[in-house]
């Protein structure tokens, strides 16, 4: 399965940027193959996000922010991989 991070390279959020980064690097970090996916760079794969996110995991108020984490289709969560990478590693 393909793990895809969705980011937005534009933002002018310091504390969203900064969590980009941090998933970017754990995953590199434990040789986790994966796939940018700038959402500020297609409104389709912006919406995709968007709609893949289970309404128990969106936010009360507006939409999720990146960074957001897939593998296939499958929402894995945003923020950190971690909880997700122990999960992964259980299942194999």
């Amino acid at each position: 399965m393909v793990v895809r991070v969705f980011i937005a390279s534009s933002s002018g959020f310091v504390a969203i940027k900064k969590k980009q980064q941090d998933v970017v690097r754990f995953l590199e970090a434990n040789k986790i193959e994966f796939e940018e996916v700038d959402i500020t760079m297609s409104e389709e794969q912006r919406q995709w996000m968007y709609k893949n996110i289970p309404p128990e995991k969106k936010p009360a108020q507006g939409n999720p922010l990146p960074p957001q984490i897939f593998s296939g289709d499958r929402y894995c969560g945003g923020l950190h991989p971690k909880g997700w990478l122990t999960q992964r590693k259980s299942a194999h």
